[in-house]
């Protein structure tokens, strides 16, 4: 079972200006095959389907407590993709074109369908698939599809991190660096426990330092690239069996914690009335109101 906890694992800056060209450059990192769309979902169908769950089972552990952050992690996308959005129309009568704005970006589907927030698509508006799961049930081969998967993703990030200066996108982008090389080391070091090789000696791929970017540089100075958490109040405490030991590009010591982050918290975005979203008036908000004092008989 899942517990949700209503915050973002990390405080977003508002955003002073709308940039949905941005927005759909980050897509990417949601709904790409390398986006944290795929990295939960094939950690998700691993743990589900592991087998030997107590034989092997900080392998489970490992999978599983992922598998909670990279939900955390699509919801963050999906927040940044938001707020870059967020502006780029006007409000007022259909005849002005109040969303004419929208007819020149790169995803239109922002504009038409989902009232200018995120698709569960890619960069180019391609549906997310559910043949970029990968789980073979082999232990060994899943661990390096997950390593390799990470590392695209990473990749990936760099990439757009380098196409947008967004403060938004880049603060997401800076902190899912950080927390994705903690991924990545810890199914190398999974690996390493399994066979015997020492995969940690090809990092960092790409061969550049999450320090080279500022927006990540401030969570590693705080230690989030040694910290591998459970998301879980008592469950998965065996992934201290992989997760121990000194991290290997700056020999700081790991750190398995209990639980979740302190978290930030979720941006409400304002109705787009433009779009009709959320199409509920001031009127009809007072008239909601009543009828749920009235169920409340109060």
């Amino acid at each position: 079972m899942f517990t949700r906890v209503n915050k973002l694992q990390i405080e977003l800056p508002k955003s002073t200006y709308a940039d949905a060209n941005a927005a759909a450059a980050v897509q990417e990192l949601l709904g790409g095959r390398f986006g944290e769309m795929s990295t939960l979902n094939n950690y998700l169908f691993q743990s589900f389907n592991f087998r030997e769950k107590k034989k092997l089972k900080p392998f489970y552990d490992l999978v599983a407590s992922i598998t909670a952050e990279e939900l955390g992690h699509v919801e963050l996308v999906t927040t940044a993709i938001n707020l870059c959005l967020t502006g780029t129309t006007f409000e007022g009568d259909p005849d002005v074109t109040p969303m004419q704005s929208g007819v020149d970006k790169r995803n239109t589907y922002h504009f038409i369908a989902t009232a200018q927030t995120a698709l569960p698509g890619d960069s180019m508006g391609k549906s997310w698939s559910g043949d970029y799961v990968f789980n073979s049930g082999n232990l060994v081969l899943d661990l390096l599809h997950n390593f390799f998967l990470e590392c695209g993703a990473r990749t990936h990030k760099m990439r757009v991190y380098e196409m947008t200066d967004h403060p938004v996108a880049r603060e997401m982008i800076g902190y899912l660096l950080v927390r994705g090389g903690v991924h990545i080391i810890a199914y190398a070091k999974a690996l390493q426990i399994v066979t015997g090789v020492d995969v940690t000696k090809m990092l960092p791929i790409p061969n550049l330092s999450n320090d080279k970017f500022d927006a990540a540089r401030k969570y590693e100075a705080q230690g989030w690239h040694r910290r591998l958490y459970t998301f879980s109040e008592h469950d998965y405490e065996d992934v201290k069996q992989i997760w121990k030991g000194t991290h290997p590009l700056d020999g700081g010591q790991l750190e398995v914690i209990q639980g979740t982050p302190a978290g930030g918290p979720i941006p409400d975005l304002e109705a787009v009335e433009e779009t009709f979203a959320p199409g509920i008036s001031y009127e009809d908000f007072l008239e909601i109101a009543k009828r749920l004092q009235r169920s409340a008989g109060l």
